[in-house]
């Protein structure tokens, strides 16, 4: 099949991988790009377009991997694009969002496939796959697993319902990364009030060692999981459950964001300083 890929990041590029070592022709837009996204993309084997036109013109199917934030953008330009195959919105979306995204694509003749994925980035050279999941829900789903048996990604069919798969996304990552918040939220204010030592003996070495791990994991992402943890506020509004864990969850990303896409992972001091810094009064 001839695919459509935006965009080539971390995760985008290995899926693309995946789908290219599966035989498929798969197709990016590269003009403005950064030089870590083409040596992705060339990686993963993907075809560069110039143009959406020209990309939208070669591709049946298009894929939508990209921060929370872009998904309405993208699918916008899809729409003007005058594509008029297949949609998979594979972002870390509320339903509502996917309902209203599902809405304008119809409108234009756009078969919409609801995705997610969960777990990290997984490539087809993987010795190891790690276990991530491409979760589909929808009436073509099918059309999708189909493109990706025997792949290092692992393909899950939901249900037939559009939503369900964002859904499950939802839910998986507030618990996920809505507990990293938490705990990174907890080291700042036992660091604040000089007890962090104290802290670490009550709640054992091995969990003060999981929760500095994982702050000094999220903060290299902490910019893209502002965004999610808004949709899954609103996720969780959207049925009368309570949005401010999440809300806050946000914050506590905004305040690590500047630790974007570290090369060499920051102290446990220079994290921690980053998250007191809009706390103290």
């Amino acid at each position: 099949m001839h695919i459509g890929l935006f965009n080539p990041g971390a995760m985008g590029a290995a899926v693309g991988a995946c789908l290219t070592r599966a035989g498929h022709q798969v197709y990016w837009l590269s003009p403005g790009r950064s030089k870590q996204t083409v040596q992705r993309a060339a990686r993963a084997g993907l075809t560069p377009c110039q143009t959406l036109g020209q990309l939208t013109g070669c591709a049946e199917l298009v894929i939508s991997i990209c921060p929370p934030a872009a998904a309405e953008v993208i699918a916008q330009q899809i729409c003007e694009s005058g594509f008029k195959g297949l949609f998979l919105e594979a972002n870390a979306i509320s339903p509502t969002k996917l309902s209203d995204i599902q809405r304008r694509l119809e409108a234009h003749h756009i078969q919409l496939i609801d995705g997610s994925i969960i777990g990290g980035p997984v490539w087809p050279e993987d010795e190891q796959p790690n276990g991530t999941t491409l979760h589909l829900s929808g009436q073509l789903a099918e059309t999708v697993q189909a493109l990706l048996i025997d792949s290092s990604l692992g393909v899950n069919v939901v249900s037939k319902e559009v939503g369900d798969a964002s859904a499950l996304k939802m839910v998986f990552a507030a618990f996920s990364k809505g507990s990293a918040a938490l705990s990174a939220e907890i080291l700042n204010v036992a660091e604040q009030y000089g007890v962090r030592d104290e802290l670490a003996e009550a709640i054992g070495t091995h969990q003060n060692e999981r929760w500095l791990q994982s702050m000094t994991h999220t903060s290299s992402k902490a910019w893209r999981f502002i965004g999610e943890m808004n949709e899954i506020a609103d996720t969780f509004k959207a049925v009368g459950a309570t949005p401010g864990f999440h809300q806050a969850a946000a914050d506590v990303y905004q305040r690590l964001a500047d630790h974007k896409d570290w090369d060499q992972a920051p102290s446990v001091q220079a994290l921690l300083t980053s998250l007191s810094s809009k706390t103290r009064h």
